[in-house]
């Protein structure tokens, strides 16, 4: 199934619309500026600089009329990516340290705590073998957010400018 997204440039979906139906490196290219947008199929993760990087939220279907009030971004979405859609099992390997040393743990289903739950001190590296997924900064899905999909990922400080710390991770689902 293929995704569709539109991007406004005003706020309630109003002004000029851009469509997009997989990854979009650079909305500014298409719009002046992305004040709203409707997911009218599939799974988006957007993200509020080009290229895909700077802070990141996943979008399902529905409607966002100010997102900046509802996904917490400062700025405009300035890129995008399509989620595909993933049936069957979700398996990663959590490791504590970098380039996948310490204690592992293997994951089939979300986490609310890693700390909690596996008493693990940190994630530094990780294997994602089945399935998207998001890690958040914080417990209970909560905070900031990274996308991952199926890959190694030696390093995790790297994915973000600031020192992030991921405590909880979830499965990217139909339903999430």
């Amino acid at each position: 199934m293929s995704g569709k997204i539109v991007f406004f440039e005003g706020r309630n979906f109003q002004g000029r619309s851009y469509e997009c139906m997989s990854d979009c490196s650079e909305i500014s290219s298409h719009l002046g500026r992305c004040s709203s947008c409707r997911v009218e199929s599939g799974t988006f993760m957007v993200y509020d600089q080009p290229n895909f990087t700077g802070q990141q939220h996943l979008l399902t279907r529905g409607e966002y009329p100010e997102y900046q009030n509802t996904i917490g971004f400062n700025e405009c979405i300035q890129s995008c990516r399509m989620v595909p859609e993933h049936k069957g099992p979700f398996k990663m390997r959590i490791y504590e340290r970098a380039n996948f040393e310490g204690q592992m743990q293997e994951l089939t289903d979300d986490c609310d705590s890693i700390q909690d739950q596996y008493q693990m001190s940190d994630m530094q590296s990780c294997n994602v073998i089945e399935g998207y997924w998001l890690m958040f900064e914080q417990p209970n899905f909560e905070g900031r957010m990274s996308y991952l999909k199926p890959g190694k990922y030696r390093n995790l400080k790297e994915m973000s400018s600031e020192d992030m710390k991921f405590n909880s991770i979830r499965r990217i689902t139909e339903s999430v």
